[in-house]
């Protein structure tokens, strides 16, 4: 799953879509999917239609709608026809201070509208040179968990160290793993261990197979990689 970010232009877009549509065919056993800002929804759904590759958005309104400016509903992200959207992301959490509260009211407006959401876990540099990494994981994921089972069996995680993100650090695979294991584990006691956990921060085409060899990764969420057509379709392969 690529998440733009704030990135792209019409032209930019149209290009990158291309070049995503042009090499899927050729990767298997993955599902591929891109979160783009909203003013791109339309040109997401209109090219990627059809070809195997999936959209979504970037961010979710807790609200069905009302006096909100700037908000975008659930509603709304379906009239685009999304089948993803990103809630909890750390630079949410971080710039817009969203709770974990929030993140998981988030995560139910769009399971309610039938949208898959992708909730987003992660600690920074200090809680992780401290110790505090599953100490921080388990309050994130607690409000989320406790919509209960069928809610939770509906949704993504994403595990990202937001010390890895857009640093070029990654989490080695052995690390990565055992705070995949946690969450699994956590999964495992409310009754949803099938739900999908992926993994995100600097993932790159020459990490991406170590990753994906760990028993409890189950893809990735890219940033910049998914920029570029090929080096994201080479993580999809890997």
């Amino acid at each position: 799953m690529g998440n733009w970010k704030m990135h792209g232009s019409l032209a930019a877009n149209a290009k990158l879509l291309d070049g995503i549509c042009a090499g899927v065919a050729a990767v298997h056993n993955s599902d591929i999917a891109v979160c783009v800002p909203f003013p791109y929804l339309a040109q997401a759904r209109d090219n990627l239609r059809g070809t195997g590759v999936s959209w979504g958005a970037q961010d979710v309104s807790v609200h069905e709608q009302g006096a909100y400016t700037g908000e975008v509903s659930a509603a709304m992200l379906n009239d685009f026809a999304c089948q993803w959207v990103l809630v909890g992301h750390s630079e949410r959490r971080s710039l817009h201070a969203e709770t974990d509260e929030q993140v998981a009211g988030k995560a139910l407006a769009a399971l309610k509208a039938d949208i898959t959401p992708v909730v987003c876990v992660g600690e920074t540099l200090e809680e992780q040179q401290s110790g505090r990494t599953t100490e921080v994981i388990a309050r994130q994921l607690a409000p989320v968990l406790a919509l209960g089972a069928d809610r939770v069996a509906g949704l993504v995680l994403a595990y990202e160290p937001v010390w890895a993100i857009g640093t070029g650090l990654t989490a080695t695979p052995e690390q990565a793993q055992a705070v995949h294991a946690f969450i699994r584990g956590r999964l495992a006691e409310l009754g949803a261990p099938q739900v999908r956990v992926l993994y995100g921060g600097s993932v790159k085409a020459s990490n991406a197979g170590s990753l994906f060899a760990m028993e409890d990764i189950d893809g990735a969420l890219v940033g910049g990689a998914s920029l570029v057509a090929e080096e994201f379709l080479r993580i999809a392969a890997a």
